[in-house]
């Protein structure tokens, strides 16, 4: 008995393999799979010191930019969320004592985000759980693996960014004229 067709859900040629999509749907859900894991290990690490997944990665954010002006944007801009996602994140770390903001000298609309002694304690302490854990996530990748993935997925992300707004304008009932 043959089996049914199936439309194809991806007409680039990259990625199609013998004229199936079949590979690619195997690559999404490895993807959504991935995907789903790091958030949970994100929200365990968090946990850990009590905090939400976002106010985590918030915090390692201003962390890494120690010694440089930070604001709500950069951090927005570097983690790809909106700047009132940030603003209600870090208003949660500064309740918590682990942030302090101060006014921009050149922009007094803007704030600097500063970690505090407590912020960076706490960091200190989870570094113990961090890196067998990171360790363990990443343990396939060669050195040539990873440099390959930091050069793919920004361009992932960067496409990501593109494919949303083709989404919402298609729901938004906009035609692709096909």
């Amino acid at each position: 008995m043959k089996a049914a067709s199936r439309e194809l859900t991806v007409t680039k040629r990259e990625l199609l393999i013998g004229g199936s999509d079949s590979q690619f749907r195997h690559l999404v859900h490895d993807l959504l799979a991935f995907s789903a894991r790091i958030q949970e290990i994100r929200n365990d690490l968090a946990e850990v010191i009590g905090l939400t997944g976002t106010q985590y990665t918030v915090l390692i954010s201003i962390s890494r930019s120690a010694g440089c002006d930070i604001g709500i944007n950069q951090i927005a801009e570097e983690l790809h969320l909106s700047g009132a996602f940030i603003t209600i994140a870090v208003n949660g770390l500064v309740k918590k004592k682990l942030v302090t903001k101060k006014v921009n000298r050149d922009d007094r609309r803007r704030v600097l985000l500063t970690l505090t002694a407590r912020g960076k304690t706490l960091l200190s302490d989870l570094v113990g759980v961090q890196r067998p854990v990171n360790d363990a996530l990443f343990e396939c990748l060669s050195a040539d693996d990873f440099r390959h993935l930091q050069t793919i997925m920004p361009r992932l992300v960067e496409s990501s960014e593109r494919a949303i707004k083709l989404i919402t304008f298609i729901k938004g009932g906009g035609s692709l004229g096909q």
